[in-house]
């Protein structure tokens, strides 16, 4: 049905696709996590916030475990390395996730507010570090990261988890952080009555606003100061999936050009800004559409990542010329298409049964909800 060609490109857009729908569905989570002290000023208030993200949580991590699936089935050699560079990192992320669960059970366990304060804080930790560690391994790939293949495509990497925290990388982190912050303020806002929608909506006016403050100030980095790669030579792209087999420069601006190549690109950029004044103007007086702005914020912070990069997965900074692309690594044309099917069938009743639950999950939890069952919530 599709050629080599064609699958790839296909799977790469599933691949921003799932992403997006990490940062659109879990964000939130993350965000709530991390708005905790913020907005739950008493351990009520907290307890509140917790349990509009209870019943929704798990779900929502589906999108981080089917995107993790799909890079290691799609382009095993982008995982490999994703895995090794960022070792340590992703450690980070897997015990901080590791956290909301485990907080999550235990918070109630003892009636005591010490014992509360300590799983509030492990809540807040679940939802922080992995907003900005995400963002920080975007930064990283944005930047080229230091690895190299010899000839029997045996991987070595020089970077450690200290050189990954470089300024343009923390800028990332920040970006990430403020987005889904502006994210989990919206849908608390939106969850929540009274006080706590009104310092939601509060918390998503700063949060959108440091959003498109630093997505413009990460803009203005890459198209001025951040060197990009660009391929000057390829074998083909219906080839076997060689990372060997190409040339890469490194010249100014080259993160740029696609926008100038393809200047219906701009829209990427375009819905972030514009989705980011629309949830600070809209906070407070719009909840649903407040959210709806967040979520398209995601997306177009997401898709301007994504863009800015094509065709490179994980560019090199230590030998340009084995920097892996869309076109020489991924899997097989078979498997690929055997995915797609498969992802053809899955993905909507995934996206059906999800829009299903929220919808029976609909309407603000209020304390007094939470105290008329309080063996079934958090």
């Amino acid at each position: 049905m599709f050629d080599y060609e064609a699958l790839r490109v296909l799977w790469w857009m599933l691949l921003g696709a799932l992403l997006i729908g990490f940062a659109v569905m879990d964000g939130f989570d993350l965000g709530v996590g991390a708005l905790l002290p913020v907005i739950g000023r008493s351990a009520d208030e907290r307890r509140v916030l917790i349990n509009t993200i209870g019943p929704v949580w798990e779900g929502n991590q589906v999108w981080l475990i089917v995107g993790a699936a799909a890079i290691f089935a799609a382009w095993p050699a982008a995982y490999a390395l994703a895995f090794s560079c960022f070792y340590l990192a992703m450690l980070l992320v897997l015990l901080a996730l590791i956290l909301r669960p485990v907080g999550f059970t235990f918070r109630e366990k003892i009636d005591d507010p010490r014992w509360r304060r300590v799983w509030d804080g492990a809540l807040f930790i679940s939802g922080v570090v992995p907003a900005l560690v995400f963002g920080i391994a975007f930064g990283n790939v944005l930047i080229g990261i230091p690895f190299d293949y010899d000839v029997d495509l045996r991987l070595s990497y020089t970077g450690g988890l200290w050189s990954l925290l470089t300024p343009f990388a923390l800028l990332c982190g920040a970006v990430s952080l403020t987005m889904l912050l502006a994210h989990g303020g919206s849908y608390l806002a939106l969850k929540t009555q009274g006080v706590l929608a009104t310092r939601a909506a509060q918390a998503t006016r700063i949060a959108s606003l440091l959003t498109i403050l630093l997505f413009a100030a990460a803009g203005v980095w890459v198209a001025t100061r951040l060197p990009g790669y660009q391929l000057s030579s390829l074998l083909a792209h219906n080839g076997p999936s060689n990372p060997l087999g190409k040339s890469v420069t490194t010249t100014a601006h080259a993160w740029t050009d696609n926008y100038r190549r393809y200047p219906w690109m701009m829209v990427a950029p375009l819905i972030g800004f514009v989705a980011a004044f629309c949830a600070l103007a809209l906070a407070g007086r719009k909840p649903t559409l407040t959210f709806v702005a967040t979520a398209l914020t995601c997306v177009g912070v997401i898709l301007t990542a994504g863009l800015s990069l094509f065709p490179f997965l994980m560019p090199s900074s230590l030998h340009p010329d084995v920097s892996l692309t869309i076109w020489d690594a991924s899997s097989s044309a078979s498997t690929l298409a055997t995915m797609a099917v498969v992802t053809a069938v899955f993905l909507p009743m995934i996206v059906l049964y999800t829009a299903w639950v929220y919808r029976v999950l609909r309407g603000p939890v209020t304390l007094d909800t939470i105290n008329r069952d309080s063996h079934g919530h958090y």
